[in-house]
């Protein structure tokens, strides 16, 4: 159905496409129909294909591609300025009309050059077309205030009126670039978010249980088949979630209006119960991770954007220990709602280890790393805070305060999911040894 829905969407597309072209190619014509009549007004056949190719190659330069543009215009101006001069000297002149197809034109060229061009190039290009259409009205054969009110009327209202239209649409230009290049910005760095959380996570568990391997064969203890086949096990399965995240991370990228739920990167947050997986994983290859969450949190359903983000602080903050801590004993995950603050919900990770003190997890902090720089933006778009630094007395702490107001209770009510109301009567128990994730 996806697929029939987008070739439709391409055909209409290629449609409109068609009609656009059809429309202009109509509109074309129909303003070289009238410089040839206007040319035909002119007393002897030369001065008429003179000026009809005067109209003629305005309207090409108005209509031709970006980088044929200044040339273009410029060759116009000229022209029409030359034949302008040459039948302001003759006897016989046109009666009536000097060519409105072309003065218009002309009008529009210093549009398009005040809108595209860089600002000398368009000031040359501006002058130029606008002594053009100034002295165009020399051509008719009457000299009378007329002629001069319409001079004056070109030279003070016209051109200043196109010149603005000019600026004003290179503005318009201008802001919609800049928010398409912070869209794109914005994509880019969730991308760089998601890849984070979710490949590091893994990889991070990889590298730590290979590591334990071989610390212990290093030491000289002899591992049973059953814990080697353990180890590998799990260093396989850590594996293949990293694989599952990249490819649904591709498929998002590939076609993202067609990426379902069966392809989010492995790891993303099911409801609560997502938080107690990850300590478990975590306390497998670590230490011991204990998970508490705030008993009133169990008719509370959270908005899917918080309880992402739930998700990723926890995630993040575990895998920092993994990476950085030294000496770690126990992990602590608190997840309830704010003291004296109901509507803010505080998520809190605490080690006991000696990070805090650690360079490498000095340095991490300070920017040379990106996990903690893209937790920040994330807390951020919630409009939420985030604190981390050592503790008194040795270890680490994570704490982020994200908010939950009455519009995103509201939001979220309809799309609390099945699997936490399925959880809530664990709520305010504490996650046995949980285990260490990336």
């Amino acid at each position: 159905m996806i697929s029939e829905f987008r070739s439709r969407f391409r055909s209409l597309s290629g449609s409109r496409f068609r009609f656009r072209h059809l429309w202009l190619g109509l509109v074309g014509v129909s303003l070289v129909v009238l410089v040839v009549l206007e040319g035909l007004n002119a007393p002897h056949p030369p001065m008429a294909a003179a000026t009809m190719v005067s109209g003629v190659l305005c309207l090409a330069a108005l209509a031709v591609p970006e980088r044929l543009f200044a040339r273009c215009a410029i060759g116009a101006a000229a022209v029409s300025c030359a034949l302008t001069l040459v039948e302001a000297q003759l006897s016989q002149r046109p009666p009536n009309t000097p060519g409105l197809v072309e003065l218009g034109v002309l009008l529009l060229l210093i549009t398009r050059a005040v809108r595209r061009c860089p600002p000398l190039r368009a000031a040359g290009l501006a002058a130029g077309s606008t002594l053009a259409a100034v002295v165009l009205p020399l051509r008719i054969e009457e000299r009378n205030s007329n002629l001069l009110n319409l001079i004056a009327v070109i030279a003070v209202c016209a051109v200043p009126f196109m010149v603005m239209v000019g600026l004003c649409l290179r503005l318009y230009d201008t802001l919609r670039e800049r928010e398409r290049e912070a869209i794109r910005q914005g994509q880019r760095l969730e991308h760089a978010r998601e890849l984070h959380d979710f490949v590091a996570h893994h990889v991070t568990a990889i590298v730590a249980q290979t590591k334990a391997a071989r610390f212990t064969a290093a030491a000289g203890h002899t591992q049973s088949p059953e814990d080697l086949d353990r180890m590998l096990a799990q260093i396989e399965r850590a594996g293949s979630q990293a694989l599952g995240s990249m490819r649904a991370m591709v498929s998002s990228l590939r076609d993202h209006t067609t990426a379902s739920a069966t392809t989010r990167p492995t790891g993303d947050p099911a409801g609560l119960r997502g938080l107690c997986d990850l300590t478990e994983e975590f306390s497998e290859v670590g230490p011991p991770a204990e998970l508490t969450l705030a008993p009133e949190l169990a008719d509370r359903p959270l908005p899917p954007g918080i309880l992402t983000t739930v998700h990723r602080v926890v995630q993040e903050s575990l895998t920092n220990v993994r990476k950085h801590a030294t000496g770690v004993g126990r992990v602590e995950v608190r997840i309830g709602v704010r003291p004296g603050a109901p509507e803010q919900l505080e998520v809190s990770v605490v080690d006991d280890g000696q990070g805090g003190a650690s360079p490498a997890a000095e340095r991490s902090v300070e920017g040379s790393g990106y996990g903690l720089v893209g937790l920040a933006e994330r807390v951020e778009k919630v409009n939420g805070r985030i604190t981390t630094g050592p503790r008194d007395g040795g270890g680490w702490h994570v704490v982020a305060v994200l908010p939950l107001n009455k519009a995103n209770r509201a939001d979220s009510a309809n799309k609390a999911n099945t699997a936490d109301s399925a959880y809530a009567p664990n709520l305010g128990k504490v996650a046995p040894n949980v285990a260490s994730s990336g």
